[in-house]
């Protein structure tokens, strides 16, 4: 019995160190590189942002374990005005270089979800 315990705690243990808090809004930083100006945005999960020349819609929103090292990870796509979808991925806040926008206008990374 006490064996049993044990193994549960310890399963218990390892997938709560992977649990994940959903977020409302997703807090982002976008630069317009011809221009030189960057701009932080706030987008709610699920509602189209416009900037500029692109629409910007958060589908998730997720905060690391509170006692882990914090982190935040948005889904994230990304449509040119024209309708040309150039960005659909996991953003990572701290490893923005891990799934980088490719635009030449724009650079866009995540800074927090609220």
């Amino acid at each position: 019995m006490k064996r049993i315990l044990v193994s549960l705690l310890m399963m218990f243990v390892t997938f709560a160190a992977h649990a994940y808090i959903d977020r409302d809004t997703a807090v982002m930083q976008v630069m317009n590189k011809a221009a030189g100006k960057a701009q932080t945005i706030t987008a709610s999960v699920g509602v189209p942002v416009n900037f500029e020349k692109l629409n910007i819609i958060v589908r998730s929103c997720k905060q690391s374990d509170p006692f882990d090292a914090e982190n935040f990870y948005a889904f994230v796509e990304i449509v040119k005005n024209g309708g040309e979808r150039f960005y659909s991925n996991w953003m990572d806040r701290n490893n923005p270089g891990k799934n980088p926008v490719q635009n030449p206008d724009y650079d866009i990374w995540l800074l927090r979800c609220e």
